[in-house]
């Protein structure tokens, strides 16, 4: 098949979030298994159509400019960032697609449905298209400060990929719940896990995290990486690391951008002024080698979000054999059964973390067992092999069914 995956989000140059890493294992996935695979990619600023490859995969990006892009421009003068970013990705989308279209006659497009790249491409195109849900903003624009404008344009356009696909897909049977119940999504959703390619993952390089950040190599390290927002629960650290600390001679490490002044302005400034037992490591914005050097160097994974589908920062985690201490919301029940594979805390009660961080300080033959049972389900359930193998089914079955479509006379 010549499958064409849409993502913004692309490795090394928009590749910043668990789309980009999705898209990434995905099409080199598909491509192994035989298919011709063309990634549609965003940038951030305006460049004419390129294409380049890896692991025999076509990457074509594109950015539009001109009056229409013009035009969206003006959205962010009415605080509307998420909306205009949503209508100018809608549009650069649409514009270079027309020339892959005709150069390489795609037979299927999978898309998120976070970033609208379907916005207009599925309601002007004949290909069959599959949009694939991974975080809608309808669902995450409330945990962020922005206005109740921003957030019913930019769900409007996003709704209007989804409404006009063809077959739609999602990373965890919470989310398919959601956009159901929520959103009011009625095709059917099939639910298929984000995947990762263990090989690649096991024979990165990596760094030495303890020497390169001055870390402590004679305690167990407590690791929190992602951006400090509140959506993953930064809020909650506070009071978890303080109490953790007071406690136990640990070393809690937090590496993300600190995108809201939360750990300098709240964080640390508390923490600076109790007696602590352990000590508290902030690294700021990392590399994605370094996230996973810390990933491997850390003994427990701290995962406190409120909101999460199915998150690369976990499954990672898993990959690496970390023991995980998880909130017990949204997606993340069905990567962490607890107490099987990893330990469940109440989503937005600090207390709840700090009993089950405490049980895996105290244990160390519980972190081992959780961590190798961890690894054993990534190796089960979420190799990028294996997730390829599901959505071709999926593809071949959309392309199937829109033929047979074709063939019913009007």
């Amino acid at each position: 098949m010549k499958i064409g995956l849409l993502s913004f989000e692309y490795p090394p140059e928009t590749g910043f979030g668990g789309i980009g890493s999705y898209t990434w294992y995905h099409a080199r996935s598909l491509a192994r298994m035989g298919h011709e695979v063309h990634v549609l990619a965003g940038l951030k600023e305006y460049a004419p159509p390129y294409t380049a490859q890896h692991d025999n995969v076509f990457v074509h990006r594109y950015r539009s400019k001109g009056t229409v892009m013009q035009a969206l421009d003006s959205l962010g003068r009415w605080k509307c960032w998420w909306t205009r970013q949503r209508l100018e990705n809608a549009w650069s989308m649409h514009q270079a697609l027309k020339d892959v279209e005709r150069e390489h006659k795609l037979d299927v497009l999978e898309m998120p449905e976070c970033g609208a790249e379907g916005a207009l491409i599925n309601s002007m195109i004949r290909i069959p298209t599959i949009v694939r849900f991974h975080s809608p903003s309808r669902l995450i624009m409330p945990y962020y400060d922005v206005r109740q404008a921003d957030i019913n344009m930019c769900s409007w356009v996003e709704q209007r990929g989804i409404e006009n696909s063809t077959t739609l897909t999602s990373c965890s049977r919470f989310l398919a719940g959601e956009v159901r119940d929520k959103m009011g999504v009625r095709k059917p959703v099939e639910v298929i896990p984000n995947g990762i390619d263990l090989d690649l993952f096991d024979n990165e390089p990596l760094i030495d995290a303890l020497e390169t950040y001055g870390l402590p190599k004679n305690k167990p390290i407590i690791l929190f990486t992602g951006r400090m927002e509140r959506r993953k629960g930064i809020h909650l650290c506070g009071e978890i690391a303080a109490e953790i600390l007071r406690r136990y001679d640990v070393a809690m490490v937090f590496a993300g951008e600190d995108l809201f002044g939360y750990m300098e302005n709240t964080l640390l400034p508390s923490l600076a002024t109790q007696e602590l037992r352990g000590t508290i490591h902030y690294i700021g914005k990392v590399d994605l080698t370094a996230v996973r050097s810390l990933v491997r160097t850390a003994d427990i994974f701290l995962l406190p979000s409120l909101w999460e589908n199915c998150p690369y920062s976990c499954l990672e985690a898993m990959a690496a054999g970390r023991a995980i201490v998880s909130s017990d919301q949204g997606g993340m029940p069905e990567l962490i059964r607890d107490d099987q594979n990893g330990l469940l805390a109440n989503s937005g009660v600090p207390e709840s973390y700090v009993t089950q961080l405490g049980r895996l300080i105290e244990d160390p033959a519980l972190r081992h067992r959780l961590g190798a049972a961890a690894r054993q389900s990534v190796e089960q359930c979420y190799t990028d092999d294996r997730i390829a193998r599901l959505s071709t089914e999926v593809y071949e079955q959309c392309v199937q069914g829109t033929r047979r479509l074709a063939r019913v006379p009007a």
